[in-house]
């Protein structure tokens, strides 16, 4: 479907970009308030200790450690 001639040259390219900012503007307010939400909190509590989580404990340091694959 062809966009007819009157819209196109109406549309320049400053309306595209100002119709983009508009979008990403939305996309912004929408994530925000997805992170800030009250109900995640536990969600994000859990995902904060995650790079935490494959620490040994000090009962398992004093075993060997597992060898590691040396295939690709």
């Amino acid at each position: 479907m062809a966009i007819p001639f009157e819209i196109a040259s109406v549309m320049s390219s400053g309306m595209i970009r100002g119709l983009g900012t508009v979008v990403v503007f939305v996309a912004f307010v929408g994530l925000a308030l997805w992170v800030f939400n009250g109900k995640r909190s536990p969600e994000f509590a859990e995902a904060r200790m995650l790079p935490f989580a494959d620490e040994l404990n000090p009962d398992d340091a004093t075993q060997e450690p597992e060898p590691r694959s040396t295939r690709p």
